[in-house]
C-alpha cells in the first residue's frame, strides 16, 4: 500500500483539536502523524494541499442508494463514487430498497457490493418492521449480528407506538439507536409542501410544521421509556429545533440531524413548482431555516446528513403533485455547507465537526471521524475557494434531481482518501 505525505493544507480535525498548516503522514492505511517539520519520509507520493482545508473523511448518516430494487434510480457503485466526489467516506444507506433491509441476507448483500466497489464505507440501516409496513417487527438482532448499528423505517415512520416501543427496547438491548422520520402520517395527509400562506397562495396541499413536531415528542418520550437512543433525522422546523434543545437539556438520550438543502432554501424555492424541491419534510419558513442554522451552530443539532435521495426523470417529471419526494445531494453538500460559514453563520470547524466527528460518536464508529494517529486514514482535501456552477448532467450519481442546478458555489473536493487509497480526484 502507497504511504503519503500530504502537506501545505490547513489540517482541521475537531476529534482532537487540530487546527493548523501542518503535513498528515499516511502509512499502511493509516494516520501515521500530524507534523510541523519539513523532515518528510523519502518515497511517500506527495499531494500538495496548498490552499486546502485538509479533514477527516465526511460521514453522511443518512443516504439512499436504492440497491437492490431501483437500480434505475442509483446503485451502490454510482452512489458510492458520488459519495466519494462529495467527500464522504463513510455512508449510512437506508432500508428502504426492494426488498427492505429487513434481515440479514439483504444487509450482507449491500455491504458485500460496497465492499467490491471499494470506493466508500457503506453501513446499512435495517428496517424497525418487516418490508417497512409498519406491523411486525424486523429481525433486530439478526441485523446487528451482520454490524447493522441503527433502525428506521425511514420515509414511513412506525405510526404504532407499540411497535415503536419494542423496536426501541429490542435495539437497546442489541446496543443499536433508532433513526426517526418524524411524520404523523394523518396530520400530512395528501400534503406535498409545508403548510403557509406560500401553499395556499400556490393551490398546494401543505404539511404542517406540527405533522413533525408532535412525532419528535412522542418519539423522545417513547425512547426514554425504552432507554433507547433516538437520533431524529432531516430536522425542518423551528419548534422541532426547540424540543430537541429542551429534551437535551433534560438529559435525554436524543440526537439529531439537518439536511444542506432544510438549511439553505425555503418554501419559497417551490414557487416556480419546480419538482427538484418536493422533498419530505418539505423546505419551511426562513424563520425555520434560520432556526436549524442557529441550532446547527450551538450543537443543538449535532450532524449535517444529506439524504441524498437520487430518482430517475420519469419519477420528477410528473407534475410538482405527483413527483417523487427527495434532492440528489452527496455532490452539492460542501458548497451549500460552505456558504453558510462564508456568511459567518457557521464556523468551518463546527461545519467540519458535525460532518465528522459528530456522526461518528453517535454512531459508534471508533477510529473514524478524526486524523488521530493511528485511525483510518479516510481523509477529504477540498478547496473552499474553489469556484464552479453546479451541472446535474455531469453528476456521477445516477439522480440528476437537483434545485441547484446552475447554481454558481464556491468549494469543492480535490480528494477523497479511503483507507489510505485515493479513491476520488477532482
Amino acid at each position: 500500500m502507497s504511504s503519503y505525505v500530504i502537506k501545505n493544507g490547513r489540517v482541521v480535525d475537531p476529534a482532537s483539536d487540530v487546527d493548523g498548516r501542518m503535513s498528515v503522514v499516511v502509512e499502511e492505511g493509516r494516520v501515521a502523524r500530524l507534523t510541523k517539520s519539513s523532515k518528510l519520509p523519502e518515497g511517500a507520493q506527495v499531494i500538495d494541499a496548498a490552499g486546502c482545508v485538509v479533514s477527516p473523511g465526511f460521514i453522511d448518516m443518512h443516504a439512499h442508494l436504492r440497491e437492490p430494487g431501483q437500480e434505475y434510480k442509483e446503485d451502490i457503485e454510482s452512489g458510492s463514487r458520488a459519495a466519494a466526489a462529495g467527500g464522504f467516506t463513510t455512508v449510512m444507506c437506508m432500508p428502504n430498497t426492494q426488498p427492505a433491509i429487513d434481515c440479514s441476507s439483504v444487509a450482507e448483500y449491500v455491504m458485500d457490493r460496497a465492499r467490491e466497489v471499494g470506493l466508500a464505507d457503506v453501513i446499512p440501516v435495517g428496517s424497525i418492521s418487516r418490508g417497512l409496513a409498519g406491523e411486525r417487527m424486523s429481525d433486530i438482532g439478526d441485523l446487528a449480528g451482520v454490524g447493522v448499528r441503527a433502525i428506521s423505517d425511514d420515509g414511513r415512520p412506525v405510526m404504532n407506538s407499540g411497535l415503536m416501543r419494542r423496536a426501541m427496547e429490542y435495539a437497546k438491548a442489541f446496543g443499536l439507536f433508532v433513526i426517526a422520520h418524524s411524520e404523523d402520517l394523518e396530520l400530512a395527509a395528501g400534503g406535498v409542501m409545508n403548510e403557509g400562506a406560500v401553499s395556499t397562495e400556490l393551490g398546494l396541499r401543505g404539511i404542517p410544521a406540527a405533522a413533525e413536531e408532535s412525532m419528535i415528542a412522542r418519539d423522545i418520550m417513547i425512547a426514554g421509556l425504552a432507554g433507547c437512543h433516538l437520533h431524529v433525522a432531516h430536522v425542518s422546523t423551528e419548534g422541532s429545533v426547540e424540543i430537541i434543545r429542551r429534551a437535551k437539556q433534560a438529559g435525554a438520550g436524543v440526537s439529531a440531524e439537518a439536511t444542506p438543502h432544510h438549511l439553505t432554501l425555503t418554501e419559497e424555492a417551490v414557487a416556480d413548482f419546480d419538482p427538484d424541491t418536493k422533498v419530505n419534510p418539505p423546505l419551511r419558513t426562513e424563520a425555520d431555516r434560520s432556526a436549524l442554522i442557529k441550532g446547527l451552530a450551538d450543537g443543538t443539532i449535532d450532524a449535517i446528513a444529506t439524504d441524498h435521495a437520487p430518482h430517475n426523470i420519469i419519477d420528477k417529471e410528473m407534475g410538482f403533485e405527483g413527483a417523487a419526494f427527495g434532492i440528489s445531494g452527496f455532490e452539492t453538500m460542501l458548497p451549500l455547507m460552505l456558504s453558510l460559514v462564508n456568511e459567518r453563520k457557521l464556523t468551518l470547524k463546527r461545519m467540519i465537526e458535525a460532518l465528522t466527528a459528530s456522526p461518528a460518536k453517535i454512531v459508534g464508529l471508533a477510529g473514524k471521524g478524526t486524523l488521530a494517529e493511528g485511525a483510518p486514514a479516510d481523509i477529504t482535501i477540498f478547496d473552499p475557494k474553489a469556484s464552479w456552477t453546479i451541472q446535474s448532467d455531469r453528476f456521477a450519481s445516477k439522480g440528476r434531481n437537483t434545485p441547484f442546478d446552475g447554481l454558481r458555489v464556491l468549494g469543492r473536493v480535490k480528494h477523497t482518501m479511503l483507507g489510505g487509497r485515493i479513491v476520488y480526484s477532482g
